[in-house]
């Protein structure tokens, strides 16, 4: 038994999303990201005495849609606490949050292990306002404060500590993204902080039900550095352990140059962050009407509509796993599916040429201007026989990608439409086994796998012009 085998980690993460409202949680200032330094501020987002927060609707709505797309039960009394503690950049002095009335309770998120599906169960989801920005490597004497995220609408999605690898919390914190953008509350975008995620982690024997003491690990910003601070973490833990020392309670950060954390201070087992309700911000009562609304209007989400594929058009689970990878791929699969009946090919065609032209381009399907319906033309020429797939993908589908012209008018243009008449066809099939006369006397000795070879050549001499079922056909009967 090896030491990492005695040990189970358990693991429990703090998602901060940034909701994609136009303006901040509690007055009207711009979030737009990259705007110069303390721009989008007011005298409401600087904490000026006298003034009066206002909340932003949209962003209750928002946290609504999260919760009822993580099967939580929806608060209906909420209201808006003060958490006091000092930042630089936390101009009040305090951040406006939810403490004892999270409006989202309970819920679980599925992720797909490798051992099958897995719940990962959440303690809560509640709202809060960000903090501005503090930058130390602009000037060598001072920190720099940028306050235009401050009061930037969040949720912070809060798992209870079901999670016991590094592989499982990454696929949690993929999950949480898909969601977000699915839902579009959140673009999800790590480099830029809309998505951020706090790791909390320890270690104990395995059959052991006490938790360890935690280090927590801050703002973490992309998946693959969740994945590996907390591999660390775990390592790190188990080294102290074994070596006979006592970890230490500890807020930690992560260092992406060497896949190491480091501490940033110790954690003492309470914070007194003197919550009480805000006296500026009256409670507010969700209606059932209002609840109901929201759900109502909640899309498909990714798990329902990958079962769909399977049972409605026959599609695997890979296939349809990948088209539900965002909403954006499976909008223009359900608008191609309105002109093509040839579901499995749509799913080709998308998820082979077009993903890869789109990768190669750093672009997505939102952003493609191929239209459904002309896809789907290309589609039918193929199954029709009119064209190869392998010309249809490297020939037509460029063009058309950039005109959206007809492809059967682009392909007879190009002079590229498949020769069905057999009498040409004929002509370059004797051609073909007229160049190669030691390869027909191998095929006749029974070295059957050389008719691939002899279809490539008559597609060589037809320009990719020549039908393959049909050559296929004549070659046959022409070596029997």
């Amino acid at each position: 038994m090896s030491v990492h085998s005695k040990y189970e980690a358990v693991i429990g993460l703090e998602v901060h999303a940034q909701l994609a409202t136009v303006s901040k949680l509690f007055c009207g200032d711009s979030i737009a990201f990259g705007a110069p330094p303390n721009t989008h501020v007011s005298p409401i987002t600087l904490g000026h005495p006298g003034t009066l927060p206002k909340t932003n609707r949209k962003a209750v709505e928002y946290a609504i849609k999260m919760g009822l797309a993580c099967h939580c039960e929806i608060e209906r009394d909420n209201y808006f606490a003060r958490k006091n503690y000092f930042y630089p950049d936390l101009p009040k002095g305090y951040q406006i949050s939810q403490h004892t009335t999270p409006i989202c309770k309970g819920g679980h998120v599925t992720i797909k292990t490798t051992e099958g599906d897995r719940a990962i169960r959440l303690n809560r989801i509640h709202m809060e306002e960000d903090a501005g920005k503090s930058i130390h490597d602009i000037d060598d004497k001072y920190t720099c404060i940028d306050l235009n995220r401050a009061g930037t609408p969040l949720i912070e999605i809060v798992t209870e500590p079901d999670i016991h690898t590094a592989e499982e919390a990454w696929l949690y914190v993929t999950e949480i993204r898909k969601l977000v953008r699915w839902l579009g509350i959140c673009d999800g975008n790590m480099e830029e902080g809309s998505l951020r995620c706090d790791a909390n982690v320890s270690i104990r024997l395995k059959g052991e039900t006490k938790l360890g003491t935690k280090a927590e690990v801050k703002n973490l910003n992309s998946i693959r550095n969740v994945k590996k601070a907390i591999e660390f973490e775990i390592q790190r833990m188990i080294d102290i352990v074994e070596a006979g020392g006592t970890i230490q309670q500890q807020t930690r950060s992560f260092d992406a140059g060497n896949d190491t954390t480091f501490a940033i201070r110790d954690k003492e087992e309470a914070n007194d962050y003197r919550y009480f309700p805000d006296p500026d911000l009256a409670p507010f009562h969700l209606s059932e009407t209002f609840i109901n609304g929201i759900q109502a209007a909640l899309p498909a989400l990714p798990a329902q509509l990958s079962a769909r594929y399977q049972e409605v058009y026959q599609l695997s689970e890979y296939d349809a796993g990948q088209l539900c990878d965002d909403k954006a791929t499976a909008d223009y699969f359900e608008a191609t599916a309105q002109h093509c009946s040839n579901h499995k090919a749509i799913a080709n065609w998308m998820l082979g040429p077009l993903r890869q032209v789109l990768n190669e381009n750093g672009m997505g399907f939102e952003t493609l201007s191929l239209l459904p319906a002309t896809l789907a033309s290309l589609i039918q020429l193929v199954d029709d026989g009119k064209l190869s797939f392998s010309v249809a993908s490297s020939k037509i589908l460029p063009t058309v990608m950039l005109t959206n012209a007809s492809p059967l008018q682009t392909a007879e243009s190009m002079n590229l439409l498949q020769v069905s008449d057999t009498n040409e066809l004929d002509a370059w099939v004797q051609q073909a086994l007229e160049k190669m006369p030691e390869k027909v006397t191998e095929y006749k000795k029974g070295k059957k796998g050389l008719i691939g070879l002899f279809v490539g050549e008559v597609k060589k001499l037809s320009k990719g012009k020549a039908d393959p079922k049909l050559v296929t056909q004549l070659l046959e009967e022409k070596l029997k």
